[in-house]
This record gives C-alpha cells, structure tokens and sequence, in this order.
C-alpha cells in the first residue's frame, strides 16, 4: 500500500537504486510530497529509541532509517 507524506525537514539521505548502484546522496526537501510504501521500525541510539521507516518509491528506488518525524501522513 502506497502512502502520501510529506517532509517537516530538511534530510539527507542515501538512495538505494540496485544492489550493483553505488547509493546516491539526495536531498528530501521540507514541504516534498512523495509517494511511498513505508517499513517502520525502532532503532535504539545513545539518546533511547527512535521510531524509523524505509521507504519504497513506485521506480524501484528506496531510503532507509528515515525517523517519523521527518515526516507526516498527508492522506
């Protein structure tokens, strides 16, 4: 199931084309709508748990550990 967010921030992140690709630096801009599946998860840091999701564009492409509150469910 594709959902539609958008970003709250500014972030960095590596795009995951193929396992052959080197990862892309992209920037996901505050105000950036994108559709995406979404794969959540806690990732435990020096400062406790921090909620996370991978996200799955429709072309194939993907971001990992992007925390939640990077960005909101517009739907």
């Amino acid at each position: 199931m594709y959902h539609i967010i958008k970003f709250t921030a500014n972030r960095w992140v590596d795009l995951e084309k193929s396992p052959r690709h080197r990862l892309e630096r992209l920037l996901l801009r505050a105000g950036d709508e994108l559709s995406v599946q979404i794969k959540p998860y806690v990732v435990q840091t020096v400062g406790g748990p921090v909620e996370t999701a991978d996200l799955f564009f429709a072309d194939g492409t993907a971001v990992r550990e992007v925390p939640f509150a990077c960005f909101s469910f517009i739907e």
